[in-house]
């Protein structure tokens, strides 16, 4: 038996848990820089797509952008470090939703614009801090089944987006070009070999490399256009209520409630993908935490002339792929985000990356978070319940609006907001099949008190607990019968 250490002696260190570790400022930069170019793309194309349908000029465009990565950086810092009851502190990274984006366009080109659009989105980021609490304990009904099934429809879902960079990106006049798609296969090879070749740093940066090389290899290709970083201004401040004071139209408000129940529900499975990945449980607090400050950053969203924001999710492949679990590596990205809102020759240089490199890059990220999502459900046991049902119809849902995405053009703009996205589709899909054959009284496969939400989406990667429902748990309940 091991000895007691003698009295007077110092308590050993407590180490650091892996996401609060602060790695060395080269590591550091080089991560944060790798996670902001992994997401530059999608966090730019809201206000493109929303200011492009409202037919706004160059110059109100370009604002449109900066006040979008200024304000992606503040919502960034706030969700990594954390203020107060604020923030999930965890690495995930914040930008404009999609699901926002058809409901923006209807508000901008027929209810009243701008002004309408961030009168409507103050009150949904003022409902989420609201209903933070209330999401906050449903974390219950969300066991590995559910977040195995959300996770892994993130990723599938996410796919199509990296498809489209590699042909050329969306309305590329040479979209699917060969030499686009030799370009993203490049990039491809490259993340792969330096991820299996590359000493452990630069295994971690695979993506990083990837997207430089790729990058320096595209130049002389003539993939890259640097003319807009020449056209751009050293210095941009966004300022508040710039397109004027906002505006509180009945129609538009309501709208935006009903993305902002959307925003909270595909938040809660990035938050428990990351806890997954990185091995620390997110709990009903935690949950709760993140969700608040969702609304508080689409408030200022709403304030500062842009939009709703959510977890990013293209970056949580990123935490996966690379196994780099600091939130402070995340909290770096927010610090160049807000560099880049405030100096837009900075942004414009980013912006010049070819889609094709992004494509490649991209392959890998979001095929990692649905291989996640298929190690989560890998401890779930399918034998004798309804488990696969759960996981099959979940998927196919959520896959709908994604291989035809004018599956639900006829139906209500509510419905459309909602089930448009593959993610909260797919997410509202698994939780009611789960509470339908899992927790409903009289339900075949109904668990005992306390067993069925039981999750630990925390443990760490790699050690999956004795989830309620896996062959791990059912194997050492039978042997304990057996004792008996």
């Amino acid at each position: 038996m091991a000895s007691a250490p003698p009295a007077g002696s110092p308590a050993p260190a407590t180490e650091k848990h892996p996401v609060d570790q602060v790695p060395p400022t080269g590591k550091l930069i080089a991560f944060g820089l790798q996670h902001v170019l992994a997401m530059y793309a999608g966090a730019v194309a809201v206000p493109l797509i929303v200011g492009g349908a409202m037919k706004l000029p160059p110059a109100d465009l370009a604002y449109l952008i900066t006040a979008d990565l200024l304000v992606c950086g503040i919502a960034t810092l706030l969700q990594c470090v954390g203020v107060w009851r604020f923030g999930v502190r965890l690495p995930i990274m914040q930008g404009c939703t999609f699901a926002a984006v058809s409901p923006m366009v209807l508000i901008g080109t027929q209810g009243g614009g701008l002004p309408a659009i961030y009168g409507a989105v103050i009150i949904s980021g003022l409902a989420m801090v609201l209903l933070a609490p209330v999401f906050g304990r449903l974390l219950r009904f969300f066991p590995p089944l559910v977040t195995g099934t959300v996770i892994l429809i993130i990723g599938v879902t996410l796919l199509p987006v990296a498809g489209r960079w590699v042909a050329g990106g969306a309305g590329s006049p040479e979209f699917g070009a060969p030499k686009n798609v030799g370009l993203a296969a490049f990039v491809l090879v490259v993340v792969v070999a330096v991820q299996r070749f590359g000493p452990a740093f630069l295994s971690r940066i695979a993506v990083l490399v990837g997207i430089l090389v790729g990058t320096l290899v595209a130049i002389p290709l003539d993939f890259t256009d640097f003319d807009g970083v020449g056209r751009a201004d050293w210095l941009g401040i966004s300022t508040p209520f710039h397109f004027g004071a906002p505006t509180f139209e009945a129609a538009a408000v309501v709208s935006m409630l009903v993305v902002a129940l959307v925003i909270m529900t595909e938040t809660t499975g990035d938050m428990i993908a990351v806890g997954e990945m990185t091995g620390r449980k997110v709990g009903p607090r935690n949950l709760a935490d993140g969700l608040r400050a969702d609304g508080l950053s689409t408030v200022l969203g709403g304030v500062f002339n842009t939009f709703p924001y959510t977890a990013f999710a293209q970056n949580v492949g990123l935490v996966g792929m690379t196994r780099v679990r600091s939130r402070w590596v995340v909290a770096c990205s927010g610090v160049i985000l807000v560099l880049l809102g405030l100096l837009p020759k900075l942004g414009a240089l980013v912006a010049a990356i070819p889609a094709p490199v992004l494509g490649g890059a991209g392959l890998v990220m979001f095929g990692t978070v649905a291989a996640t999502g298929l190690r989560t459900l890998a401890t779930v046991d399918f034998r004798g319940n309804h488990n696969l049902t759960v996981v099959a119809v979940s998927v196919a849902v959520g896959m709908l609006p994604v291989g035809v995405p004018e599956i639900y053009e006829k139906f209500p703009d509510w419905f459309q907001t909602v089930m448009h996205s593959g993610i909260s589709a797919g997410c509202l899909t698994a939780i009611a099949l789960n509470l339908l054959f899992n927790h409903l009284p009289g339900s075949k496969d109904a668990p005992a008190e306390g067993a069925a939400g039981a999750s630990d989406a925390g443990s760490a990667v790699g050690e999956p607990p004795l989830l309620p429902g896996s062959r791990v748990e059912n194997a050492v309940e039978k042997a304990g019968e057996e004792r008996g």
